[in-house]
């Protein structure tokens, strides 16, 4: 598995905020680029393309309350991946916040991928800090 961190980055927000607006797939469609279409989801799944790439799927994995969540891929994929969601509470009103991608890519797909992916982990983050404060 290769890794792709995100900035950390402090969200002025308790993580119990945190933690409930990343619980729902509902709105995590608002953290994602313009690349992004056919977007659909429910509370615990989402599915959608990646323009020029490839359609993806996720189900909601393992949570820890207020702390971490794990998305599990799902479904007919390129590679399989787990997206997670890691925030610490600094005080009752902020939130150390890292996304943190693991991606089953073989090299020749982690050499063309590789980029966009850490790209992506860092819009991710920083588009949450902007949709949640």
């Amino acid at each position: 598995m290769t890794s792709f961190k995100s900035d950390k980055i402090t969200i002025n927000k308790a993580s119990e905020d945190v933690f409930a607006f990343l619980s729902d797939f509902n709105n995590f469609e608002k953290l994602m680029p313009e690349q992004v279409t056919n977007w659909q989801s429910t509370n615990e799944s989402c599915s959608f393309t990646i323009k020029g790439m490839a359609d993806l799927a996720m189900k909601m994995g393992q949570r820890t309350e207020f702390s971490q969540i794990t998305y599990n891929s799902e479904g007919d994929k390129p590679f399989s991946f787990d997206l997670n969601m890691h925030f610490n509470a600094l005080d009752t009103e902020q939130t150390e916040t890292q996304i943190i991608l693991n991606a089953d890519l073989n090299p020749m797909l982690k050499m063309m991928a590789g980029r966009p992916l850490q790209n992506f982990v860092n819009l991710l983050v920083n588009k949450l800090k902007e949709t949640i404060e």
